[in-house]
């Protein structure tokens, strides 16, 4: 049993070393110029001179990464909640909903939301 499972892992292990090279000895070596070059949004660069990315987008991001996440962690406490006691569910769900609102209220007061300076 030991030999056959060890013979399966070499015979794996050469097949993947042989594929590889196979891959590697037939491919194409030829770079494009055009393929280097980097493409955003469809536009092709202008300027070689990168533009500072506006921090208004990464904070976005970011509070709409956070908020998605405590939803998506909110959402077995709904599932669980015929498992626990009426007090421990409301318990836990308004202390949940509580780190939630409060979330959403220090980012309304950081302006966080508003996209003018």
């Amino acid at each position: 049993m030991l030999m056959m499972f060890f013979s399966m892992i070499l015979t794996s292990m050469v097949l993947s070393f042989i594929l590889i090279s196979i891959t590697l000895i037939l491919s194409k070596k030829k770079k494009y110029q055009e393929k280097l070059t980097p493409f955003e949004c469809g536009f092709e660069v202008m300027n070689l001179i990168h533009m500072p990315f506006s921090m208004k987008f990464f904070i976005i991001s970011i509070i709409f990464l956070i908020f998605d996440i405590e939803i998506i962690l909110f959402l077995p406490l709904i599932l669980v909640s015929s498992n626990l006691s009426n007090l421990t569910w409301l318990t836990a769900s308004t202390i949940f909903i509580f780190i939630l609102i409060w979330g959403l209220m220090h980012e309304w007061t950081m302006n966080s939301f508003q996209w003018k300076s």
